[in-house]
């Protein structure tokens, strides 16, 4: 291919058409930010109890002990899902017997709430739980919600690369906005769960894409040293500038609907966008279309008030050898020893690591104290994560940083059951540290990951990461789910699996200040499972700069 960053080096690297694609394509990414954390409050779950209808005609002492008490957690709280049969109390109510006294309760049969629920509306108004009665029985459906959301991310984050790369970035990035936006606009007149549902697993699919193809667009458009700080910083703090807004939305529209259209609102402003943001010259050149990358350039000079030399990009410096290079498939993957190995490891990685991170992210309403300020808190925490990272990536030995932030998270988050529960501050600080842990890891993987595998198969490789990592967003909420039954459960099992995944993480080979491997022969041996490495294999012959291992990666692809 042509040598892109050295034809367009007349630009500059910071000019003013760098700094607007730069900030216009990352705070393209804010509403992904809403829409990927929203179903915390769209599908959070009041308090209830079994509604006691008024045509029951219970004296007072009945109707207030109608609900039986259970233990949760150490304390004891009124049932959600059983009352006592209201046939029996009627009968017990009209002979003038008080409970307690002349009826000992535990003699009285239980029963379902075959009258619906009553919801505490003092924090929701309304979410899907309150409007379609998903409780008890039902209860399944909540986090189920969930993971058709993710199972969309699942789906996008296939189809989204080879969809760019048959039309075109630009685009893709805007259908699949239109696509998460319009279909969030039609998902606030569902008339039923399963209507919400179908539609949420259609958002997510949008929802994903719009962010690979931006991430992508901003990848090739932008010169080196803008390049990395835009997919290692920049398009990872928007996201999390979206996640911290979500609450202070959520705080003041308490109606599931309500907050809907206001999180779906911001969408439409990235409609302008179209007349501002170029397509990728990159793209173009791959399709042969040459006038139309050279007349972007030639725009962008005019922008950064620079000269263009009188041609830019010249078709006779095609790399031949890159075109005659054998074709891979993803049998690659595990075709030797070696690369085997990397592959189970890169696998249990991603799959683990997005369990935790989307994990703790999901269980905020469990925590103790106020629900919005808790997500805002685990959102602003990404923030500083994402820069510490970033310097641990230039200053660290990979499998050191990767295996401390792990560990930080792990063990912090199994901590979290020796506070006390009245201690309310203290768990969330914990559960704060350990989703700072988590998230640090999770924005160093692509880099990690990139730099395991050689050349020849190295999109394979993170694509594989990637797409276990989807597969852990969609198995998270069900950790989730057991926090309502035992509120330290979800940490004790996330908490396990990220220590363990730490340390499994000192497998890995080192591949901090180390040239990129080139070819299969080339990967290095992982620690304690292979065999020593061939002569001939990775060395300083091979002059690749290791930043440009880490010019296309981000932390939520």
């Amino acid at each position: 291919m042509l040598d892109y960053d050295q034809a367009i080096s007349f630009l500059g690297d910071w000019g003013p058409y760098q700094l607007i694609v730069f900030f216009l394509l990352s705070a393209s990414t804010i509403p992904n930010g809403f829409n990927g954390m929203s179903v915390m409050f769209l599908a959070a779950i009041p308090e209830h109890r079994c509604r006691v209808p008024d045509s029951a005609n219970l004296s007072l002492a009945w109707r207030n002990v109608s609900i039986p008490w259970e233990e949760k957690d150490g304390d004891l709280i009124q049932s959600r899902c059983w009352r006592y049969k209201l046939d029996t109390l009627k009968n017990y109510s009209d002979l003038g017997l008080l409970p307690g006294l002349q009826v000992n309760l535990s003699d009285i049969k239980k029963e379902k709430c075959l009258d619906g629920w009553e919801f505490d509306r003092d924090i929701y108004r309304s979410t899907i739980i309150t409007e379609w009665d998903i409780v008890c029985d039902d209860d399944w459906k909540g986090p189920l919600t969930t993971s058709l959301f993710f199972a969309g991310v699942l789906t996008g984050s296939f189809v989204s690369g080879q969809l760019s790369d048959r039309f075109g970035r630009k685009k893709i990035l805007f259908a699949t906005m239109a696509v998460q936006t319009g279909f969030s606009i039609v998902q606030v007149f569902s008339t039923s769960w399963e209507m919400f549902a179908i539609l949420f697993m259609i958002v997510g699919m949008g929802q994903i894409s719009n962010y690979v193809a931006a991430f992508i667009l901003g990848s090739e458009i932008l010169g080196k040293s803008a390049r990395i700080i835009f997919s290692t910083l920049g398009i990872c703090i928007f996201f999390a500038i979206g996640y911290m807004i979500l609450p202070l939305f959520a705080y003041f529209l308490r109606d599931w609907r309500t907050l809907l259209i206001a999180l779906t609102v911001p969408g439409l402003l990235c409609i302008p966008l179209w007349w501002i943001i170029p397509e990728s010259p990159q793209w173009l050149i791959s399709q042969g279309r040459i006038e139309e990358a050279e007349a972007i350039i030639r725009r962008a000079a005019k922008q950064n008030k620079v000269s263009a030399p009188a041609v830019i990009f010249k078709t006779s410096e095609l790399d031949e050898k890159q075109r005659l290079n054998k074709r891979h498939t993803i049998l690659d993957l595990v075709k030797t020893h070696n690369i085997r190995i990397i592959t189970i490891l890169t696998i249990l990685f991603w799959l683990i690591v997005s369990i935790g991170y989307f994990g703790v992210s999901l269980n905020t309403p469990n925590l103790n104290g106020d629900p919005f300020l808790n997500c805002f808190l685990l959102a602003a925490i990404e923030v500083p994560s994402y820069i510490i990272a970033w310097q641990l990536l230039r200053i660290v030995p990979r499998r050191y940083s990767m295996c401390g932030t792990m560990l930080l998270g792990g063990v912090v988050l199994l901590l979290i059951q020796l506070v006390p529960i009245d201690l309310h501050i203290l768990s969330t600080c914990m559960v704060m540290i350990g989703k700072f842990g988590v998230t640090a890891a999770f924005s160093m993987a692509y880099v990690y990951t990139a730099e395991l595998y050689p050349t020849v198969i190295r999109n394979m490789g993170v694509g594989i990461g990637s797409m276990s990592s989807r597969v852990g967003s969609v198995i998270s909420p069900y950790f989730v789910y057991l926090g309502a039954y035992n509120r330290l459960l979800p940490y004790i099992l996330m908490g396990t699996l990220t220590v363990i995944m730490g340390l499994l993480v000192l497998l890995f080979p080192e591949t901090f200040g180390k040239p990129l491997p080139e070819t299969m022969d080339q990967t290095q041996n992982v620690k304690g499972l292979c065999c020593k490495r061939k002569p001939g294999t990775v060395s300083d012959e091979y002059p690749m700069d290791i930043k440009d291992g880490m010019i296309l990666m981000s932390s939520k692809l």
